[in-house]
């Protein structure tokens, strides 16, 4: 009996394209699953993988964040951060130093036997506070990878592989982080904000280890003066100023120093200053090619009235006066008046140029005459009907002869600082050197205290409500302090920098 033979059937190219379409499906399959499963993890991290938890004096919050490179992050808001190179894994440990508490900290200080055991009592508390963070992280990632799979595919078997296959991930880069675990790495940090300065002010970590004794004195000091800063924040709110509120940030005597823009640049930020005004002595000797000096200043963020001081010269001037250069800033002299952020400001600059000069300055008759011709600017400006609310000179001297004239005068030159009332009524601010006396801090036995103030005024009436001092540590200090003054209270005293420096010729 013959078979019947069955025709052989070719394909037809439909049923060629489907098979070829069909053929990656399990690669797609497994892509979009691992997809899913990163995702939904990354999400489970960022909704709940971070512990709160208590190192030492300080409140902290600690995360697991994805990295291609791994590493550590402690983040030390406002100052900066520092990253240290602990392992090599796709997670990356985020450390937020939230608070420091002061009743820690004042214990500490108040009993320096204590530091001995803060070693062990830091280790203690990184290794509970990340037994705790791996077992949340471990929930985070596989509750998010299991939620996003269900929402995904619908399907609770695919939905229950995706949170284990986030939880074998995490299992995976938990073990490469636990054999690559290098604990040197905290002796190389790399610091970033403020911190950068941190190795130069401090010295770097190995110093640290290898001198415990005199870095236990020193960490001390620095707790005692961060403390001092938080005392002092915390009793701010005395004066709450309301969001409408004018804030002018005075500075003056920058002499040069490149670290003063950082510092500026920083405050403009921090309390959303308005206005900048700078009663001078921001250049040394004046010369062109010292110019290039003067550029940041275009990108601090807020406007910016200048006056020329004694080491200015009119080379100086001439370069700030550029519009196109500097559209933002404002140069004042011979009692020019100008509007600023709701402000109306004149000035005038110093008659002397003496950046040579080393004896004691003379002729204070010449600053008499400039300020007098400060105050003939005032009076006009009454009579047109468009009232000066702050009159700006660098030597203090001129700055008096507008007592009567207006709210409040603002000077520099002296390089500590001066506050008081003047008997037309006028209040006279001088301000000490905002870039800690420039070059010159080196030729005194102490650093000269870095000063500037942030000035709150009333924006309907334009007159002073309250100011903050800020004093920061001179080359080579730590020491950092904010104070809050009302003008009801009695003008706090001159506060000279440790070694009360004479005013620069």
């Amino acid at each position: 009996m013959a078979r019947a033979r069955v025709p052989f059937r070719r394909p037809t190219p439909r049923r060629a394209a489907h098979r070829t379409l069909a053929a990656p499906r399990p690669f797609v399959r497994a892509l979009g699953l691992v997809v899913v499963v990163l995702f939904g993890a990354w999400l489970g991290l960022l909704a709940v993988g971070s512990v709160r938890t208590t190192v030492g004096p300080m409140d902290t919050t600690m995360t697991l964040r994805p990295s291609l490179s791994g590493g550590t992050k402690i983040n030390v808001s406002p100052l900066g951060a520092l990253e240290l190179d602990s392992h090599h894994a796709p997670v990356r440990l985020d450390v937020d130093v939230d608070r420091l508490d002061p009743v820690r900290s004042q214990a500490l200080v108040q009993h320096p036997e204590r530091l001995a055991g803060l070693e062990d009592e830091v280790t203690s508390d990184v290794a509970s506070g990340t037994r705790e963070l791996a077992l949340r992280s471990c929930v985070a990632v596989v509750t998010g990878a299991t939620a996003l799979g269900l929402a995904v595919y619908r399907r609770p078997g695919r939905a229950l592989a995706a949170g284990g296959l986030a939880l074998a991930l995490l299992a995976a880069s938990g073990v490469g982080a636990y054999a690559t675990w290098n604990p040197k790495s905290v002796l190389e940090p790399k610091f970033s904000g403020l911190l950068s300065s941190a190795p130069s002010v401090v010295g770097d970590a190995r110093s640290i280890v290898s001198d415990f004794d005199v870095y236990q004195q020193e960490l001390a000091r620095l707790v005692t003066n961060v403390t001092k800063l938080y005392d002092a924040t915390s009793t701010l709110p005395v004066y709450r100023p309301d969001p409408a509120t004018l804030r002018v940030l005075h500075v003056s005597d920058v002499h040069l120093n490149p670290a003063a823009w950082h510092i500026i640049g920083s405050l403009v930020k921090q309390y959303d200053i308005d206005v900048i005004i700078d009663s001078g002595d921001t250049m040394d000797h004046g010369t062109a090619v010292e110019n290039s000096f003067l550029d940041p200043i275009a990108d601090l963020g807020a406007p910016y009235i200048w006056v020329r001081g004694n080491h200015d010269s009119a080379v100086t001037q001439k370069y700030l006066s550029d519009k196109k250069r500097f559209p933002d800033v404002h140069v004042l002299d011979q009692g020019r008046a100008v509007t600023v952020g709701g402000l109306r400001v004149a000035g005038v600059g110093d008659p002397q140029f003496t950046p040579d000069r080393t004896g004691p300055e003379q002729a204070e008759d010449v600053e008499s005459v400039a300020g007098r011709t400060l105050a003939a600017a005032l009076r006009e400006e009454q009579r047109s009907g468009t009232p000066v609310d702050i009159a700006v000179a660098h030597e203090p001297e001129a700055a008096k002869e507008t007592d009567g004239e207006v709210p409040l005068a603002l000077a520099g030159h002296v390089h500590h600082r001066q506050n008081e009332v003047l008997k037309g009524g006028t209040r006279l601010m001088v301000e000490g050197s905002t870039g800690g006396g420039g070059l010159r801090a080196v030729q005194n036995k102490e650093p000269e205290q870095v000063l500037a103030s942030v000035l709150y005024l009333d924006r309907s009436t334009r007159r002073l409500q309250a100011w903050d001092e800020i004093t920061l540590g001179g080359l080579g200090l730590t020491t950092a302090e904010v104070s809050r003054h009302l003008p009801a209270q009695k003008p706090p005293p001159a506060s000279p920098s440790p070694t009360d420096p004479t005013p620069s010729p």
